[in-house]
This record gives C-alpha cells, sequence and structure tokens, in this order.
C-alpha cells in the first residue's frame, strides 16, 4: 500500500496528491492521510466520481482515506473540450482580498492538474494581471498553453491598464472574440 502524507496541506494539494498517487498505480491502494474535514470529504468525493471502492478512518483528529484502484474502474479520460473559462479578476469571490488572490492562484494551478482541460481561458477587466505581472500564475499559464488552451487576454484592458509590454503568456484579443468564443462554448466557468 501507498502512503500519501498530507497533513497540513491546503486545498487543492490533497486531491491532487492523491490523484497523482493513483495516476501512477494500474491497480492497487492507496491511504491518504489528512487533518481536516474538508480534505476528507473532497478524497472521498473524488474516489466516488471515480469510481473507486474507499474506506474512511479516522484517528485522533486525523483521517486516513484508503482508495481502492482495480483494472476494471471506469476513468474517462479526456485531453480537452469546448468549455471556456472567463477570469475578470486576480482575486476569486468577494470578501477578504488576501483570501481572494490565494483562491485564484489555486484555482489556476488546479487546472494544471486536471484531465480534462478547457478549450480557452479568457482574462478581462483585473484577470489580466494574471496573464502579466502575477508570476506563480503566469507559470501555471504557461504550462496549459503548451497542453493547448488557448490563452488570451483583453487588448482593451491591457491598455487601460498600461500592461502592453508586459504580457506574458498568451496573446491579445478584443470583444468580439470573447463574446464568440463564449456563445460558440459548450460550457462557459467563471470562478
Amino acid at each position: 500500500m501507498i502512503k500519501i502524507d498530507a497533513i497540513g496541506q491546503i486545498c487543492p494539494m490533497p486531491i491532487i496528491m492523491t490523484k497523482n498517487a493513483l495516476k501512477e498505480i494500474s491497480e492497487g491502494t492507496i491511504e491518504i492521510s489528512v487533518d481536516n474535514k474538508i480534505s476528507k470529504e473532497n478524497i472521498e468525493k473524488f474516489a466516488h466520481e471515480m469510481n473507486f471502492h474507499y474506506l474512511t478512518e479516522e484517528k485522533d483528529n486525523l483521517f486516513f482515506i484508503q482508495i481502492t484502484k482495480t483494472l476494471t474502474n471506469k476513468v474517462e479520460n479526456k485531453k480537452s473540450n469546448d468549455t471556456v473559462i472567463v477570469i475578470d479578476s486576480d482575486k476569486m469571490g468577494q470578501g477578504d482580498d488576501a483570501l481572494g488572490e490565494t483562491l485564484m492562484k489555486g484555482f489556476i494551478y488546479t487546472l494544471t492538474e486536471i484531465e480534462e482541460l478547457p478549450k480557452a481561458i479568457l482574462f478581462y477587466n483585473r484577470g489580466v494581471f494574471l496573464t502579466s505581472l502575477i508570476k506563480s500564475s503566469v507559470k501555471d499559464l504557461l504550462s496549459l498553453q503548451e497542453r493547448g488552451v488557448e490563452i488570451l487576454s483583453c487588448g482593451a484592458c491591457i491598455n487601460f491598464y498600461n500592461l502592453e509590454d508586459k504580457l506574458s503568456v498568451g496573446s491579445t484579443t478584443n470583444m468580439y472574440n470573447i463574446v464568440t468564443k463564449q456563445l460558440s462554448a459548450n460550457k462557459v466557468i467563471k470562478p
């Protein structure tokens, strides 16, 4: 049995560690340990969605989740689809700015760890800071671009924020293209 220690790790790392460990084996059991209920529930939900058998044990305020992968588990491995993600801020959600920045960084990083990639990611308004000034996001977006995801930033927004010579990933686009990409997508996601 492979054991993974995710104690002290924050979202999305426990689920990514689990996914990566399962990817390394064709069949067998892994055990991942976490120290919070949210991580436990996320891993259980992941195991359920992937049709893996799992068993959870709680001991001393820690959770130990054993996941068994067999050759008969049905797992879809889609490489890409017609989903478009639109990002209009360098923060995710309303409320505390520092939390919002952490969530957005986690969202973009998590995209690099999933199999089913979006067709394109459209950045506008303060979202263009993620394609220019926020280096950790640029690195993750470059990884997605290398895997075929189209990265597009609103040209008017780049100009408004004086980022013309700071764009580090993808290319600029216009509102017409932003609208038509969303209209032709089978799904549009806004984090």
